[in-house]
């Protein structure tokens, strides 16, 4: 089983002048759940290398099990440092996708023509694509057969009152609830910051940073008997 995980380049948080990237939870916990399943792990970024840390998921109150242990294995921060260019990256060699989150996707992997193409491909192969809490936003432009591949399926990502919430509403380029649904999707949700997957064909998709264990669990389940 080969995964590849893709996250963002992007490290600055529209005109705030605060930094941002992706959010150490979404990413620790799902590299775990497929690593102690035995999977084959490939990490890939827009620009390669080492991919920003969003520095408020470092912080001491979002800190979990799987990011202390991120925190403690020199291996699993080797390879982060070392991500691959998307660019070069071929879906015929893998599996499946997981794209963890934080507002850095919302920036560059949404736009990103590697990361749309990418994406494609491992739907027209029929292979399972996986997102959790903004990554979903990279959807947004994605096609299938001429339409948008998001146009009628069911799926969650960050709400409109999660980013209330964090009081980033005026912030982000666009609300990752309101432009899925603008180009068809079913968006659904749970309760906000409460663990909550949905599945939609080869789609899988968290709420938040709570969900991203879980989706992780939903990907590994479609490679078992």
């Amino acid at each position: 089983m080969n995964i590849l995980m893709v996250l963002t380049s992007h490290d600055t948080l529209g005109d705030t002048g605060e930094k941002t990237g992706f959010w150490l939870e979404e990413f620790a916990a799902p590299y775990y759940t497929f690593l102690d399943a035995g999977a084959q792990l490939t990490l890939a970024s827009p620009a390669g290398g080492q991919p920003p840390l969003d520095p408020k998921s470092d912080d001491e109150d979002a800190q979990t099990d799987a990011t202390k242990r991120f925190k403690q294995d020199d291996e699993a921060q080797a390879r982060l440092a070392s991500t691959q260019k998307l660019s070069d990256i071929n879906a015929q060699d893998f599996d499946a996708v997981f794209y963890p989150g934080g507002h850095g996707p919302l920036w560059d992997l949404a736009s990103s023509s590697d990361s749309i193409a990418l994406i494609e491909r491992f739907i027209k192969a029929e292979k399972p694509v996986a997102f959790v809490c903004h990554s979903p936003a990279v959807l947004k432009d994605v096609k299938s057969d001429g339409e948008y591949f998001v146009k009628g399926k069911k799926l969650t990502g960050f709400s409109n009152s999660e980013e209330e919430g964090v009081g980033l509403t005026d912030v982000v380029p666009f609300l990752l609830e309101d432009a899925l649904q603008a180009n068809g999707a079913n968006y659904v949700k749970g309760d906000d910051w409460q663990s909550y997957v949905v599945e939609d064909g080869l789609l899988i998709t968290g709420q938040n940073p709570a969900s991203s264990e879980a989706t992780a669990e939903h990907l590994l389940a479609r490679f078992k008997d």
